[in-house]
């Protein structure tokens, strides 16, 4: 077969799809005499299947031509893509470079020609970046408009979907789903190519992903799927679709498959060296780790994401709190709360840092961590996230002794996580109800709770939190009926420490000690610490 042959067997596979075939193709021809279009057809392919060094060189090739040739436009397209790819395996400085030179470029060419379209998009990125979302969601604006105007689909996807995260974070979220529902239906009518149809994707769930979302995070990442799997070869995107899989399995409680995706994402993303990404793969399997009470393993899961980039809070912290280093938990959610997270960040933030404070004693401060909870659900609406707000405002008010109080917001977290089908969530929600109606003397009620919620804990996996309700269940299982909590007082009152030094290292308040005292008293009908001493020292407390 002769090389014209070669070069027309290998568009041909490509125009049906089959790209590793016509990579391979084009692999076996020397690449100074390929012609431009052949270039970016190869470099597109490269791409896909993760090739990542193979497609900056057909792009840079493919650059050099054109400009030689004079080819503006098309010198205006490789660099777009140069940019993309570098910005997506981390390189921002030079993603940052070719935006420059498609930017220098574009000069060229009339204001209102597609090419513009493709500098406006990765001109909104740099104004992303320091957070100016006016001036971002202005070029994502442009990028759309430029799209139609050309009916280019691939433009009026991005612009769209840019503009829906644009709009939900500067606090829009209804506009922002609803230009996000928009560009998927572009995406899904099948107008758009494989090379942008991935990112879209991916930028869609990721969006609705940060705001709890579920609904559109489901029905998407299961069409990402599809797609993915309807690509012969493909290895960019589906890193990504894995991590999106993962995230869904979690919710539903599926965690042993969850923790396979999360596992394949890590490999997938360094397939198509984009190491980098796998960070949230690897704090995500911490936190289903921890849930499983693997904490070693947890533990080396949110250590990889801290080395990949990813900041693995408050997961880490809880963590933290789990194995016995409250002060560090305490410190680490102090220091998020400290950095004012967006409405956006703060979903994610905020229920892990309320836990760990309201597991310190630390009461005052959980409430004013509370308050921002509730107005990032206020902000953002979605169930999942009012469900968080009410878990948490009802586990305020139980740490408080407001226990009537409690329950109302008790109630309406289980509406909601049985809403989103979140069984892992109800069952905590159960604990807390059930815990809240012993406090009020209805200890058959409660055990129903319990029960509830050790049966689902026991089907999930979840190893300490099944220990946990076990221990509710059977009150007598702690000498006096004592708490965990009372049982780490107690100790520190046998060895003699005072109250201050006891609320110094269990990271509480002295008011919280002494009240853990006043209720160690009446459990064990003492009168005195010395009293309280020789109760812990004839039950083999210390």
């Amino acid at each position: 077969m002769g090389f014209v042959d070669e070069l027309v067997r290998a568009r041909e596979d490509y125009e049906r799809g089959d790209w590793v075939r016509a990579l391979d193709t084009w692999s076996e021809v020397d690449r100074d005499t390929m012609d431009a279009a052949d270039l970016r057809a190869a470099a597109v392919s490269a791409y896909l299947l993760g090739r990542i060094a193979d497609a900056i060189d057909y792009l840079q090739r493919g650059f050099r031509l054109r400009q030689a040739a004079g080819d503006q436009r098309g010198a205006v397209w490789c660099a777009f893509h140069l940019s993309m790819i570098h910005a997506t395996v981390g390189e921002p400085s030079l993603a940052a470079g070719w935006t420059s030179r498609a930017a220098q470029l574009a000069k060229g060419l009339d204001d209102d020609a597609v090419e513009q379209g493709y500098v406006a998009f990765l001109l909104m990125f740099r104004h992303l970046g320091s957070a100016e979302w006016s001036t971002a969601g202005s070029f994502a604006a442009r990028t759309a408009k430029l799209g139609r105007q050309h009916h280019g689909q691939d433009l009026v996807a991005l612009g769209l979907c840019s503009r829906g995260r644009i709009d939900i974070y500067s606090g829009r979220v209804g506009d922002g789903l609803s230009s996000i529902d928009e560009a998927m239906a572009v995406l899904t009518a099948g107008e758009v190519s494989p090379e942008i149809c991935g990112h879209v994707y991916c930028t869609a769930i990721e969006g609705c992903q940060e705001i709890a979302e579920f609904g559109r995070v489901s029905e998407w990442t299961a069409a990402l799927h599809r797609w993915c799997a309807a690509q012969p070869g493909l290895v960019t995107f589906t890193g990504q679709c894995s991590v999106h899989r993962g995230q869904v399995m979690r919710l539903h409680g599926a965690f042993a498959a969850a923790l396979d995706e999360f596992e394949q994402a890590t490999e997938r993303y360094r397939l198509a060296s984009a190491l980098s990404a796998a960070g949230t793969a690897e704090s995500e399997r911490g936190d289903v780790l921890r849930i499983l009470g693997e904490y070693d393993s947890a533990d080396r899961a949110y250590q990889r994401a801290a080395e990949l980039g990813c900041d693995p809070q408050p997961g880490l912290a809880l963590l933290w709190l789990a194995t016995g280093r409250p002060a560090a938990a305490v410190g680490a959610v102090r220091r998020l709360l400290a950095e004012q997270p967006d409405p956006v960040a703060g979903c994610r933030l905020l229920p892990g840092a309320i836990e760990v404070l309201l597991a310190a004693g630390l009461v005052d401060e959980a409430r004013e961590a509370v308050a921002k909870l509730d107005d990032v659900a206020s902000r953002l609406a979605t169930t999942a996230v009012q469900a968080m707000a009410a878990y948490a405002a009802g586990a305020v008010e139980l740490a408080a002794g407001d226990v009537s109080g409690s329950l109302p917001y008790f109630r309406k977290a289980a509406q909601l996580w049985t809403r989103v089908d979140s069984p892992y969530e109800l069952a905590r929600t159960r604990v807390l109800i059930g815990r809240a109606l012993e406090l009020l003397g209805d200890r058959g009620s409660a055990e129903t709770e319990f029960r509830s919620a050790l049966a689902t804990f026991t089907a999930l996996g979840a190893g300490p939190a099944t220990s946990d309700t076990r221990r509710l269940l059977q009150p007598d299982a702690l000498p006096g009926g004592l708490t965990t909590r009372e049982i780490e007082v107690l100790r520190l009152v046998a060895a003699g420490r005072s109250n201050a030094e006891i609320a110094a290292e269990l990271v509480l308040s002295e008011k919280t000690v002494a009240r853990h005292l006043s209720n160690i008293f009446t459990k064990l009908e003492v009168g005195s610490l010395t009293a309280a001493a020789a109760f812990a020292f004839e039950h083999h407390l210390v």
